[in-house]
């Protein structure tokens, strides 16, 4: 057997011991695992300690430190697991898929914290994806600072435009209103769809704010009542 292919053998037999010690609650077998040679398997400890409760935040902070992006990356999607809130220095990672889940991952912690190097992320990082998830992690957050970023995310690819009309269900006001109003005639049917879709759940537009009916003449100079109004 090549010697490549043997060190990926035992790689992939590790990580199945460390799953099978998550499985059966050996805590131990899955701390030690945390120093692994291989990425993968230190991936699969963490996973196995979060998955027992026996994570802390010693664990995690390590975690987001790794020098693989693969450990980065799962620390980031276990953050519902994960204690502390070491994930959140992931937002400046330098790589892209890391940066991906770290957003997704203040957006569940619900951090305001986060909102400044969110809103930084929907506007200027170089992956779309990654501005599709700040865009998404503002809108979980829904904290009025965001709100500026996620109305100029409706100028962006149509992915991200899609995903900041859904973003705005979380905010309210006439700006919000106007900028779904403005997206009725997107080039793309998804995002014409959900804003449709949001103007329709906020219900028809306030009577009192709607121009009045003009008054319709009757007979003899009389002013008649306005169609489905009373007389004038």
């Amino acid at each position: 057997m090549d010697p490549v292919d043997h060190l990926r053998l035992a790689a992939a037999r590790r990580r199945g011991d460390v799953a099978a010690a998550g499985l059966r609650g050996d805590a131990d077998i899955a701390r030690a695992a945390l120093d692994d040679a291989d990425p993968g398997v230190r991936a699969a400890a963490l996973a196995a300690l979060c998955r027992l409760g026996a994570c802390t935040e010693t664990d995690a902070a390590a975690a987001c430190r790794d020098p693989s992006p693969v450990v980065r990356r799962r620390a980031a999607e276990l953050t519902p697991a994960l204690p502390g809130r070491a994930v959140l220095d992931l937002l400046a990672d330098p790589d892209d898929g890391v940066v991906e889940a770290a957003c997704f991952a203040a957006g569940e912690l619900t951090d305001r914290t986060a909102v400044d190097r969110l809103c930084a992320l929907a506007g200027r990082h170089r992956d779309p994806l990654c501005r599709e998830a700040a865009v998404a992690a503002l809108g979980a957050i829904g904290d009025d600072a965001g709100l500026a970023s996620v109305l100029a995310a409706l100028d962006d690819v149509p992915a991200i435009r899609r995903r900041a009309v859904v973003a705005l269900a979380a905010f309210d006001g006439d700006e919000v209103e106007a900028a779904l109003r403005g997206r009725l005639d997107d080039r793309d049917w998804q995002v014409r769809q959900a804003a449709e879709d949001l103007l329709s759940l906020a219900g028809p537009p306030d009577p009192e704010l709607a121009d009045p009916e003009p008054a319709v003449p009757g007979p003899e100079g009389s002013e008649a009542p306005a169609p489905g109004g009373a007389p004038r």
